[in-house]
């Protein structure tokens, strides 16, 4: 599914560590780690958190659009 690889892939664009992102959606990191290796379901609600972070839309994280996502927000 295009959805974990475009998580893993902004992730690894934006320079951040699953910790990292983790952190900014208020879970642990093993939970996110297991939304990235598709183990589990990711809610709408931190997927709604990511693309906002990212600065891309939800179509984009789930593979639907095409779209060129910016450089995203930087932490800290």
């Amino acid at each position: 599914m295009h959805l974990y690889k475009n998580i893993k892939e902004l992730r690894i664009r934006n320079n951040l560590s699953q910790a990292a992102v983790a952190e900014i959606l208020e879970i642990k990191a093993q939970q996110y780690q297991r939304y990235e290796y598709g183990q589990r379901e990711i809610p709408l609600h931190l997927l709604i958190t990511l693309a906002d972070f990212y600065n891309v839309s939800l179509d984009y994280i789930a593979g639907r659009s095409d779209e060129e996502p910016s450089a995203g927000k930087q932490i800290g």
